[in-house]
């Protein structure tokens, strides 16, 4: 990443082009990822004040915001602390992070999650076992509830009947979303999650009509974005895939098959967008990623998909905006740094300094590492709040 403005730096005007995204009209192709961070009030798991100032110190004229990942249901919570969009309180909550984006001029759709196996009973109604398309127990390690680490337990199986019960989950949180003020959704379908775990052969055993065949494991993710798309219209709609990914134990016995037919039906469906996470991403979890570690994921997916690509996983200013030149993304989601530089679609315009950031201050905690960040004068090239 570029540290100082330089006559000489490689140019990232690509990523101010305007863009459409289905319904959603971007002025700049800067995208902010979804970050978990910890930060939501507890009991009840609810976005308060200082998740406001956060996403609204990161809001930018037609700029597009994705939110953290926020469970659909109880059931569907994997972390302390991490917000949620089934009751009354937390769509009060988020209305407030809506409106300080909306006040900036900035576009934020929420992400639609439910972590399915990657839970513990401390999160669970009654202290419960985790659902999952099937009773295959992860390797690694749960968040307690009260921010501690044990091992994960074995799942309970869905059964066939208990499937559109889930998907109703979703339903009703894209319709709390529309009650929030969001300007559309995004399903979080990568990572390991629940949509994932359907989709993946490592952790989807299933003989019924959602486990087997390709058509029958992408079976869930379709009547998901089904069910999201007729609460919001599929042009406000998007979905995040990891197609190479590991992280919570994944994997698949043909990833390039399973996910241009997953992108295939997304652009059936009319989705707004897809977003695709790098393979290089997947590398840190210790993946042996072949030839595809070093091909850009739009490469390998984007002919299966009629609309816009959203791509994320380590890119830099120049770097994301070589891979729009090249054909390979159409918008570029920014993460880790954008933790750390609330304006940094002002720094990448002009390949600004950026302030480092600083992982203890990830998960968990109060303003250090959120909202202490200090923002940057571009014209003077002092940094202040």
């Amino acid at each position: 990443m570029q540290h100082a403005a330089t006559a000489t730096a490689p140019s990232t005007a690509r990523l101010f082009e305007p863009l459409r995204l289905g319904g959603l009209r971007l002025a700049h192709r800067v995208v902010m990822a979804p970050l978990t961070r910890m930060r939501a009030t507890v009991p009840g798991n609810a976005p308060n004040a200082l998740n406001a100032e956060y996403y609204g110190q990161r809001a930018s004229e037609g700029g597009l915001i994705i939110t953290e990942a926020t469970q659909v249901d109880q059931t569907g919570q994997g972390y302390p602390a991490t917000p949620g969009i089934h009751s009354a309180e937390q769509v009060a909550g988020w209305r407030g992070v809506v409106d300080a984006v909306h006040r900036k001029g900035g576009l934020i759709v929420l992400q639609l999650w439910h972590v399915g196996r990657i839970s513990h009973p401390s999160h669970q109604p009654g202290g419960a076992a985790p659902i999952s398309p099937s009773a295959v127990r992860p390797t690694g390690k749960a968040y307690t509830a009260t921010f501690g680490q044990e091992p994960f337990e074995t799942p309970r199986a869905l059964e066939t009947a208990e499937i559109p019960g889930v998907v109703a989950m979703y339903r009703r949180g894209a319709e709390n979303a529309r009650a929030a003020g969001f300007d559309g959704v995004e399903i979080h379908g990568a990572n390991g999650y629940l949509v994932d775990q359907f989709l993946r052969d490592r952790s989807n055993r299933r003989t019924d009509a959602y486990g087997g065949s390709i058509e029958n494991r992408s079976r869930f993710a379709v009547e998901v974005a089904e069910a999201v798309s007729e609460v919001w219209g599929a042009d406000r709609v998007g979905i995040r895939l990891s197609p190479f990914g590991v992280f919570n134990d994944m994997g698949d016995s043909d990833p390039v098959a399973l996910f241009t037919h997953v992108v295939g039906e997304m652009s059936r469906i009319g989705l707004a967008y897809v977003h695709l996470i790098e393979p290089r991403q997947d590398e840190m979890y210790g993946a042996d990623l072949g030839e595809w570690a070093t091909r850009p994921v739009g490469s390998v997916f984007r002919a299966a998909f009629s609309g816009p690509v959203i791509a994320g996983g380590g890119y830099d200013g120049p770097g994301g905006a070589a891979a729009i030149a090249a054909g390979d993304a159409d918008a570029i989601a920014f993460g880790r740094w954008f933790i750390s530089n609330p304006d940094l679609p002002s720094r990448l315009r002009v390949n600004g300094r950026l302030n480092p950031y600083h992982r203890e201050t990830f998960y968990g905690g109060g303003e250090k590492g959120y909202t202490d960040y200090p923002a940057w004068h571009v014209a003077s090239g002092t940094p202040g709040k």
